[in-house]
């Protein structure tokens, strides 16, 4: 089968399109003809194995699955043993180790429905950016209706997400973003958006009950500053902080000093779950979710969309058309 390979970490300039064999599904999975898979930084950092502490899960000096990717939307081609929730033939949604090939294998733990009424690209962006962002709001930011919240990289993929949650929670957000995208991140739900590249968010802007921090690099105790007395402060990933860390030493700093004060600290890390697959497709199917497509690209065109999305001008996710 056609799957994009890396042999090790690196740039675009690693990866080629080639041949390699079709996996089978083993019990508890299924095989899933890929139509098309998601994009995004996250994507970026296991290509690349960066920050380096990451490569102790996916391996020193190469890359454990040579095929990258995570999202994918398709349709279930064959079931492994144990299968009976899914058939053949149903359209799909999920998360695999290597998505960017025309088959790949998905533990039915991690593989969801696919929302009716979008394309398998819109479809193929939801995953894994939906799911940080609706554990971020409701789990680990416990968002109610009537509560403010500020959404800090609010027109990546996973703060698209959140803006959209957020607001469909009856919340008042507040985002932030670069001018050319505040109109996009308006449009999702964000009743205020601050550009960064001309105002700092500063305390004016405050009190938040809660502040999603997504991919940010500003110190915590800047941030704690905008909270209201009793505000909870969610981190979710990180940029910066070198190449060793980058940027995870925020959310482990955070979590140990959250007991020591009257603001909850919290980091993320999303969970891959069936059922919080089928609560997004629930969402997009009622219309107060959308998925965040930016562009498509085929897949002899993966190095051209990394590039693109290493550029930062991508506003939510890219899809690559298998």
């Amino acid at each position: 089968m056609r799957a994009l390979t890396q042999c090790e970490y690196g740039t675009s300039d690693c990866l080629h399109l080639g041949e390699v064999d079709r996996p089978l599904p083993k019990r508890d999975e299924v095989l899933v003809r890929v139509h098309a898979a998601g994009l995004d930084r996250g994507t970026w950092h296991l290509m690349t194995g960066t920050p380096y502490v990451a490569r102790l899960g996916l391996g020193l000096r190469r890359p454990r699955w040579p095929v990258p990717g995570r999202d994918l939307a398709g349709v279930v081609a064959e079931v492994g043993p144990g299968v009976d929730v899914w058939s053949v033939g149903d359209e799909v949604i999920g998360t695999a180790g290597g998505s960017m090939a025309e088959y790949a294998v998905v533990p039915v733990k991690r593989l969801g429905r696919k929302p009716a009424g979008v394309s398998f690209d819109e479809a193929a962006v939801l995953p894994v950016s939906g799911l940080t962002a609706l554990q971020g709001v409701r789990d680990a930011g416990r968002v109610t209706s009537g509560d403010r919240v500020l959404v800090i990289g609010a027109s990546g993929g996973v703060g698209s997400y959140a803006v959209q949650v957020a607001a469909g929670f009856g919340a008042d957000v507040v985002a932030v973003a670069s001018g050319p995208k505040s109109e996009r991140v308006r449009s999702l739900g964000a009743q205020q958006v601050i550009d960064y590249t001309r105002d700092d968010v500063d305390v004016s802007a405050g009190p938040f009950d809660v502040i999603l921090d997504i991919a940010g690099n500003r110190r915590v105790s800047a941030l704690r500053r905008l909270l209201t007395p009793s505000g909870t402060l969610v981190i979710v990933g990180g940029e910066g902080g070198g190449k060793m860390l980058g940027g995870i030493q925020r959310q482990l700093g955070a979590m140990l000093l959250s007991p020591f004060v009257k603001h909850r600290l919290v980091g993320i890390l999303a969970k891959e779950s069936a059922d919080d697959l089928a609560v997004l497709s629930g969402m997009v199917e009622a219309g107060t979710l959308r998925p965040t497509l930016d562009r498509t690209f085929a897949l002899s065109e993966a190095a051209k969309a990394m590039e693109y999305l290493t550029e930062g001008q991508v506003r939510g996710k890219l899809a690559v058309s298998i």
